[in-house]
């Protein structure tokens, strides 16, 4: 009896048992709730299969898909201060930094800058990592943005700027305000040496991103139905107490009015900064003339 009971049993048991799907093979779309298979989703880009919903992607995902043949170079953000307020909240701030590096996957802070061919033509990007502590802008963040926009200035090159970010970063306090400033400043040398800086306005763009170096470029685009504003609509709602129109602050509200200049699906990125960057680097000929692009 002990035999069937300790031997035989558990063996009909495991023969017979549902084996579990793991985790990590499937994930729920946010918006039509259908289930993605995870590798045709990755593949994508990250958009649902389904619907089209663009879910966040992170920096080291995306940029393969905008540089030619997947080739570009990554550049260490400048060394800053850690923890230069010795913030305390729920947890430390340095602590909350560490944790943030650990599935950073290599990067060291809300920011990625990075330089490659587009096109054929050399191009920096700044992208904004909302999966590292809200995409929050401290010093890091205004130190390398200022590095990627001398980088393009060194290089010639356009500046593309990737924005994903819930503003300022609070445990920095008044040092993480300053970097509104810097950051313009950073995207107006840029603009003196008369080259493009371009944005790509991704879910969510709020807070001091949006109010500094997020709207300041020669051409806005938005990835659809991203939330692009400054306070986010609940907060206005419940600010002003009265119904918002539909849509409001989602990416096609503001190209209907006049925020944006494009909604452009992720697949064709690509493609649409390319032809931007051609247009205001390239001299446009006429009549045998060769007459430069004016850029703002």
């Amino acid at each position: 009896m002990n035999w069937l009971t300790n031997f035989v049993r558990p063996k009909l048991r495991a023969l017979v048992a549902r084996k579990e799907t793991p985790e990590n093979l499937w994930l729920k779309c946010q918006k039509c709730e259908q289930m993605l298979f995870m590798r045709d989703w990755e593949a994508n880009q990250e958009v649902c299969t389904h619907c089209g919903h663009h879910m966040r992607i992170r920096p080291l995902k995306r940029l393969p898909y905008l540089f030619d043949e997947g080739r570009y170079e990554l550049h260490p953000l400048p060394r800053v201060t850690v923890d230069p307020l010795k913030f305390r909240h729920a947890k430390r701030y340095d602590a909350q930094l560490k944790e943030a590096q650990a599935k950073a996957q290599g990067t060291t802070d809300a920011l990625v800058v990075s330089s490659g061919p587009m096109g054929g033509r050399i191009a920096i990007m700044a992208l904004l990592d909302f999966g590292f502590m809200g995409g929050s802008m401290g010093t890091a963040v205004g130190e390398g943005l200022v590095m990627a926009a001398d980088l393009a200035v060194a290089r010639k090159a356009p500046l593309i700027a990737f924005s994903a970010s819930g503003g300022a970063r609070m445990q920095e306090g008044i040092l993480s305000l300053m970097q509104l400033t810097r950051t313009t400043v950073a995207v107006r040398k840029v603009k003196e040496a008369g080259l493009p800086y371009i944005v790509v306005l991704t879910d969510p763009t709020t807070g001091g991103v949006s109010a500094s170096f997020a709207m300041l470029g020669d051409v806005h685009i938005a990835e659809p139905d991203a939330i692009i504003g400054f306070a986010g609509p609940r907060v206005i709602q419940d600010t002003i107490r009265q119904e918002l129109p539909a849509g409001f602050q989602r990416s096609e509200y503001l190209l209907e009015h006049g925020m944006v200049d494009a909604v452009v699906h992720r697949h064709k990125l690509r493609e649409t900064l390319i032809g931007l960057t051609s247009l205001f680097m390239d001299p446009v000929v006429s009549d045998g003339r060769g007459l430069a692009v004016a850029v703002r």
